[in-house]
């Protein structure tokens, strides 16, 4: 049971809930008793895991200050937090530096760093108020990836925005140092979702092709598993970079494909 304090249930607030690994974290938090607010953009995705789940659900743009203040007010609303995680984020293009789009370039920043600074600054004080009224300790976790640290050909953009999420996460965490609120990273390699590659590289044939021969890519629900059992951990617990890969991927660069046999 996720409780803070007797008889009080924990509240997190999940990113990115409406699809991959932010689903599978709502979904995972719940089965261990946490209350629950899924927050996407897409609203009629987030219904359906309202449904599914019984989590609560809020339709926000987080590059959107607006939006982020709209999701700050509702979240004081209806009962304050202890946990925010952290998920949203994304990747376009695997162009070359040279050949890259700045566009694509600075959405990526704008939704893999700056939203996640907009909700440090939005909800740090809901988070320390929880601990105010009695809570035991708060969390921010923040879902990165190996990307963050190991570039590779095609990846700059993402490398970037992702190292920069990552940065935010270790001076937070400094920043943070003396007070109960823990600073968890989780940065999973290949994780075989249904939108990600697809968003990133705008083909399925050309996105199934990543995972084709690949004995055993990450699921979401193996991060979700994760995110789960680092806010359950006991209060005095801080996993401050937990990286995950499958097996088959011993290092960004280096991916087996074909079944997993031992060497004669």
């Amino acid at each position: 049971m996720a409780d803070t304090q007797a008889g009080a249930v924990r509240r997190a607030v999940v990113t990115g809930a409406s699809s991959g690994i932010g689903a599978a974290a709502v979904r995972a938090l719940r089965a261990s008793g946490w209350d629950v607010l899924g927050v996407a953009r897409r609203a009629e995705r987030l219904e359906t895991l309202a449904q599914e789940t019984g989590a609560a659900v809020f339709a926000a743009d987080l590059t959107s200050q607006a939006d982020v203040d709209a999701l700050t007010a509702h979240i004081a609303a209806t009962g304050g937090l202890h946990s925010l995680v952290h998920v949203a984020g994304g990747a376009r293009g695997t162009d070359r530096v040279e050949d890259g789009d700045p566009d694509d370039w600075t959405w990526m920043y704008e939704v893999n760093v700056l939203s996640g600074q907009r909700l440090v600054r939005a909800l740090l004080p809901q988070l320390r108020e929880a601990i105010r009224s009695g809570a035991t300790h708060a969390d921010t976790l923040f879902v990165t990836s190996t990307a963050s640290q190991v570039a590779y050909p095609g990846g700059g953009g993402y490398n970037a925005a992702k190292a920069g999420e990552a940065m935010l996460v270790h001076a937070l965490r400094q920043e943070l140092n003396g007070e109960p609120i823990r600073v968890i990273e989780v940065a999973p390699g290949m994780v075989h979702t249904e939108e990600f590659t697809l968003n990133r590289v705008g083909d399925k044939a050309a996105a199934d092709a990543l995972y084709e021969g690949v004995d055993g890519p990450l699921l979401a629900e193996d991060v979700a598993d994760v995110i789960a059992y680092a806010l359950n951990a006991p209060r005095h617990v801080n996993l401050d970079l937990v990286t995950m890969r499958p097996v088959a991927q011993s290092a960004q660069h280096l991916l087996a494909r074909g079944p997993l046999t031992p060497r004669d």
